[in-house]
Order: structure tokens, then sequence, then C-alpha cells
């Protein structure tokens, strides 16, 4: 297990016992949302919910949804206590985790975002990625999992590089940047002055890989809790 999700699950269990919420048989609903009911119906379908690479898991709270992306997605019924002591070997269990305690953390009040943007969404949330970057002043960008309309928007603007999860990407053209392979990773946060890295990174148990050497801005609802908790930059502007 990865050092973050190691001690996300730790502050997790720190704050459930200072909210006094360990002692309660809390109803946890996760289930696999439709990419209609996740992401609506945008202007493009090359996103990855739409061509059913991934879906998005969904625990409910105290009435309080939270998302997270997963490969590996299914139904769970059962308490609070349960979820946060699964083993964490699978992307099922890790999804239901984040998606459970990014609606937790919405319910206590830490987080004010813990839904996908939807339908035009998207487009508009690539259109502020540019002022998102400029504190970093990049010239080299490392992309770590592919978002079509964020990937538009760098390779106008900066010298980038792509490695993807999915084996059907891997060698095609996006944007004129070359996808490739998950492998390829360290050498191209070796080439990076900067790592955009998609926030499903938590739910892979992969997040680890990309810390240290340069700046890393995680996208998207999934690391919404992690990256509150622990000070992670983070870019999802337009979550819900």
């Amino acid at each position: 297990m990865s050092d973050i999700l190691d001690h996300f699950i730790a502050e997790m269990k720190v704050l459930i016992s200072r909210h006094s919420l360990e002692h309660e048989m809390v109803s946890v609903i996760a289930r696999p949302l439709t990419p209609q009911e996740a992401i609506g119906r945008p202007t493009h379908d090359d996103y990855p919910l739409l061509k059913g690479k991934e879906r998005m898991m969904e625990a409910s709270f105290q009435n309080t949804r939270g998302q997270a992306y997963s490969d590996h997605t299914g139904n769970f019924s059962g308490s609070l206590s349960v979820v946060l002591n699964l083993s964490m070997d699978s992307n099922f269990h890790r999804a239901l985790l984040i998606a459970t305690a990014n609606a937790v953390l919405r319910n206590i009040g830490m987080i004010e975002k813990s839904c996908h943007c939807k339908d035009h969404d998207p487009q508009r949330c690539a259109l502020l990625l540019k002022d998102a970057l400029k504190p970093y002043s990049p010239q080299r960008v490392g992309m770590i999992g592919d978002q079509p309309r964020l990937l538009e928007e760098l390779s106008r603007r900066y010298e980038v590089r792509l490695c993807d999860m999915d084996p059907e990407n891997i060698g095609t053209v996006k944007s004129g940047i070359i996808v490739e392979d998950a492998a390829a990773y360290k050498e191209i946060t070796e080439w990076a002055d900067l790592i955009l890295a998609t926030g499903t990174t938590l739910v892979n148990d992969t997040i680890d890989r990309f810390m240290g050497r340069v700046p890393v801005l995680f996208y998207g609802i999934t690391i919404s809790g992690a990256a509150t908790l622990f000070g992670l930059n983070h870019f999802c502007p337009l979550g819900r």
C-alpha cells in the first residue's frame, strides 16, 4: 500500500473518532454510476467514462454523496467502520474507501466538492487550466492519465508527454501527443518540470510514484478529500 493511502486511512480513522462516528451504525451505500449519471451529456464522447473504460463509484453517507473513479466497481452496503477496515487489495475496495471518505469529509464540512462535473463542464474546466498552471511556469508537462480536454489545452502551450494505463490508448496519437505505456512514468517524471496527474492514482495505488522530484498537480474529484487532508495541489474547479 502506498504511504499516502496508508496515511489517508489513518487520518480518516482519527477524524471519525473525533466526530464520534465510529460507534454509530452509519449506512454506506456505494454503486457504479452509469456514464450519464456520472458525467451527463458532454459535447465530446471520448472521455473514459463514456467509453466504458472506467466507472464512477458513488458512496452515500448520511445523505451526502462522494465519488471516485475506478476500473473495478461493484455494489456495497455496510457500516463506515467496515469500509475503513477493508483490505486495500483491489481497486474496488480502494475506490469504495475513497468515495466514502469524500462523502464523509463533505458531510463534516472539510471539503466543498465531492462529485464529478457534468455536461459542458469538462470543456469549461480545460479553459481554466492555463491560470492554474501559471504559478508553476512549466515548459515540460508530464501528464499521468488521459483527460482529452486537459490534454488539448496542454498541447497548445507546453511540451507534453502522456502515459496511460489503457492498453487501447498506448501508441495512439492524441492532440499530437503519442500516448506512452504506464511503464514510462519514471522517465516522464525525470523529464518534466511539472506533473499533471489524475487523482485515480490514489485508487490504483500508484500515487507515491509521482511524488518528490518536481511539483505535482492532481486533477479530478477522486482525490478531493486526500488533497485537502494532505495539502496536495489540486485542480478540480467545477466539481459539484
